[in-house]
């Protein structure tokens, strides 16, 4: 799917709107229907046994395609473009370049105005398979690169003590100052110097509040005195 990294077509831009920032019935919902989506994809996928191969050309589509192609997810995810224009240009790009049923998916998707769903279904997909193949995703967050040797040593102790496959990988974030931060599933553990700085930043400030509400109350009690 790699070479459709970069279409050449235009398409029109819809308006934007700004997200919330916490999470809406909606949100909540759309995540269910998602996953229903997911589930019958991953078994259609699995009846061909093209699990991983669909995977990797549904994490192709999003990071490559749409990665590099913003105008295409609003064009695809836009309310004000009819169903057909959208079945066309998926079947132009698609059809004979990906999986069919990957093709087959993106048109059901159209047929019920769920693209606005892509990434949240490719994602409840990503989930479901790592599930059903015992793999754990574990991003670790540091200062500065880690190396291939500690990565691995990092693996085979996850290895070790859950009994699954982690799929390791290192993301760099020189904000963190140092230490790291390890995400494991919907598990987070900070140990970065940065998460340090902040627990001490709230602990001074919580202190200086406390010491100023304690002067403000000697200062009543005086001069009610």
């Amino acid at each position: 799917m790699s070479e459709h990294s970069q279409p050449s077509h235009t398409y029109p831009q819809p308006r934007t709107v700004d997200r919330p920032l916490y999470p809406t019935v909606l949100d909540i919902k759309g995540e269910q229907i998602a996953r229903a989506y997911a589930e019958a994809l991953l078994k259609a996928a699995r009846g061909q046994q093209a699990e991983d191969e669909v995977l990797e050309q549904l994490n192709s589509l999003i990071e490559d395609v749409l990665g590099s192609s913003p105008e295409l997810e609003l064009f695809l995810s836009s309310g004000s473009i009819s169903r057909r224009r959208k079945a066309e240009m998926i079947r132009k790009l698609f059809e004979g370049r990906a999986h069919p049923l990957v093709v087959h998916f993106l048109l059901v998707l159209n047929d019920h105005d769920r693209l606005n769903l892509l990434r949240t279904t490719v994602r409840a997909y990503q989930q479901l398979r790592d599930r059903e193949a015992r793999r754990l995703r574990v991003e670790i967050r540091s200062a500065v690169p880690l190396g291939e040797g500690y990565l691995e040593r990092i693996a085979g102790q996850l290895r070790e003590i859950f009994h699954i496959e982690p799929q390791v990988t290192n993301r760099v974030q020189p904000e963190l100052l140092g230490g790291l931060v390890v995400r494991l599933g919907d598990w987070v553990f900070d140990g970065s110097v940065r998460s340090h700085l902040d627990k001490f930043r709230k602990e001074l400030l919580s202190r200086a509040a406390h010491a100023i509400q304690t002067q403000r109350d000697r200062f009543s009690t005086a001069s009610g005195d």
